[in-house]
């Protein structure tokens, strides 16, 4: 299974951003597809996951702000990121696990600036 995340750039403050991670590959059911981050310094953070079954998990600090969908068909997974802060500037890495593995995309950089 391969994942290729897309999507990150440079915004301002209070602006939005959507990362979109499509994997390829054959992936059991049910799974789990989320977005991680990390900040310099910092340890790799869960941010939001959505299983396939469509429940979804948010991180306290991106509740309300951020929203992860995925599309089974597509075997896609978004995260629209709204109201952004300063504080979420990181790597985002999107992932996919099922009960025997666990994959990982290359990360892509959003930066926020203040």
């Amino acid at each position: 299974v391969q994942l290729q995340a897309s999507g990150g750039g440079l915004v301002q403050a209070g602006g939005s951003l959507r990362l979109y991670c499509a994997a390829s590959g054959i992936i059991r059911r049910p799974n789990v597809m989320g977005w991680y981050r990390q900040a310099p310094g910092k340890q790799r953070e869960l941010v939001a996951s959505v299983t396939s079954g469509g429940s979804a998990n948010y991180a306290d600090p991106v509740k309300v702000r951020f929203t992860v969908s995925r599309d089974n068909a597509k075997n896609t997974v978004y995260l629209q990121m709204d109201n952004l802060k300063p504080e979420d500037t990181a790597v985002y890495y999107c992932m996919v696990k099922d009960f025997r593995s666990e994959f990982w995309g290359q990360g892509t950089q959003v930066t926020v600036s203040s």
